[in-house]
């Protein structure tokens, strides 16, 4: 069973899923989805459709260089099967995938943490072109937080009354058993 990438998208294309395109010079192209084969047949460019990892990948959104995509090549050599071989290279490939992992989110954090100035930055123009949405709401804001207090205030004292009445209660019992 070999799983092949689409040929837009680079999505996992498991077998029996997906279209195979063949050109008349014999080259494939294998789609995961009827979405990427209209695109494909569109002439559309892969690295300017957002949703793609050529996409992701030129936008400097997804890891584009790194050592760990060189155990991902194909290799079309048969090799002859060897149980101790076969448990290393499973071992190998988890460890890989380990590495990996920590590398694109590493990657991610790095990205996030430059793009955090920047939000803030956004949200802050944003305010001030709509202050005037907010001023009501500074106006407001006494009056809510006033409320607030008494309605937690109420709930505190009668929480203290049940409270009394529970302990009278269980005292009245002690009495009458004594």
């Amino acid at each position: 069973m070999r799983v092949e990438k689409c040929y837009f998208c680079s999505s996992p294309c498991y077998p029996g899923h997906g279209i195979m395109f063949v050109r008349n010079d014999s080259k494939t192209f294998r789609f995961c989805r009827s979405k990427c084969h209209r695109n494909f047949n569109k002439k559309r460019n892969p690295r300017k459709v957002a949703w793609t990892k050529a996409y992701r990948k030129t936008r400097g959104k997804e890891l584009a260089v790194d050592s760990t995509f060189e155990f991902e090549k194909r290799r079309n050599r048969p090799v002859k099967y060897d149980r101790n071989l076969m448990g290393k290279t499973i071992m190998a490939m988890q460890r890989v995938q380990d590495i990996k992992e920590r590398r694109e989110e590493r990657f991610h954090a790095n990205r996030m943490r430059d793009a955090k100035p920047e939000k803030v930055k956004q949200a802050r123009v944003e305010i001030e072109k709509h202050a005037e949405l907010l001023a009501p709401a500074v106006a407001q804001r006494e009056e809510v937080l006033q409320n607030v207090l008494d309605s937690a205030r109420a709930r505190i004292a009668t929480r203290k009354i049940k409270a009394a009445e529970k302990v009278v209660a269980r005292g009245g019992d002690k009495m009458m058993e004594e």
